[in-house]
Formats: structure tokens, C-alpha cells, sequence
């Protein structure tokens, strides 16, 4: 089979596991997006195979999945934001300004939003009142109306005032 037979086929396993991710069914979604990454190793199938680990608490073993996507291409950029994503988890809010700041960067990337978010809380957490709000309305200029982002605005304009 060549290169784009088994990249298809992976894909196709890739979305089939998403499927099952989806609906909750972790341990299968994991095992389709390992056989995917067998035949062919993509930044999504990695991405997502990160994703269910820290969905079972497996937060360390994402990051390494996370940082498997970014080798496989750098362009994508959901494994920044979610790498962004599980330091917060961890508490280790500077260290996630980084790979957030990268997300935004990123040529390949939807939900684009998601890193102004993930930048708007930590700034939200530390008291960066200014910087905070200034994060959710970027995310809103490339998501309009998005309920966290206008929500999380409200409350932290009140709070300046």
C-alpha cells in the first residue's frame, strides 16, 4: 500500500475513534487511534489519543502525545493549546503562556478561539485584570458570541469597576 493509501486509512481510523471519543467510549477510541498511528503517525491521531489520556487522568502521558503531534507537524496547532490546556491542570499556569502563545501562531488550527480563552483565564487567575479581558475580546472577534468569553468579560469589566 503507499504512502497515501495507509495516510487515508489512518485518517479514516483517526475519525472513526473520534467517534467513540465522542460518545465517551475512551478505551476504544484510544485503541483505534493507536492502530492509526501504527499505520500512519499524524499530529491529529496523537492529538487525540492526548486528549482521552488526560480525559482518564493521565495528564503527563497528553503532554508526551501532545509534543509526538508537534513533531509530526508543527503547522497543527491543537497540541499547543492542549498542552497550554493540561499545565493549567497541573497549576503550572506561566509554563502554559508558551504553548499558548504558539496555538495562536499556528497556521493549522481550529477552534482558533480556545487559546485567547485558555490566555484570558490564566490572566484572569493571576490578576491581570487588563490583560485578561483583552484575550477574551480577541477570542470574541474570531468567534462572536461565544458564551465563556462574554461571560468571563462581564465579570471581570465589573470587577474593574
Amino acid at each position: 500500500m503507499d504512502d497515501g493509501a495507509l495516510k487515508r486509512q489512518a485518517l479514516g481510523l483517526w475519525m472513526h475513534g473520534q467517534k467513540h471519543h465522542l460518545r465517551g467510549d475512551l478505551e476504544r477510541a484510544i485503541a483505534l487511534y493507536t492502530k492509526s498511528l501504527g499505520l500512519y503517525p499524524t499530529a491529529e491521531a496523537y492529538t487525540f489519543r492526548g486528549w482521552a489520556y488526560s480525559l482518564q487522568g493521565r495528564v503527563d502521558e497528553a503532554i508526551e502525545e501532545c509534543k509526538k503531534a508537534i513533531a509530526v507537524d508543527p503547522s497543527f496547532g491543537n497540541p499547543y493549546n492542549d498542552i497550554g490546556s493540561y499545565l493549567i491542570m497541573k497549576g503550572q499556569l506561566d509554563d502554559a503562556i508558551e504553548w499558548l502563545d504558539k496555538a495562536k501562531s499556528a497556521p493549522r488550527y481550529e477552534p482558533r478561539h480556545f487559546p485567547y480563552m485558555n490566555l484570558g483565564r490564566i490572566y484572569a487567575q493571576k490578576g491581570m485584570v487588563l490583560r485578561a479581558i483583552q484575550e477574551f475580546a480577541t477570542a470574541l472577534e474570531i468567534h462572536p458570541g461565544e458564551p465563556t468569553c462574554l461571560s468571563a468579560l462581564g465579570q471581570l469589566r465589573r470587577a474593574l469597576n
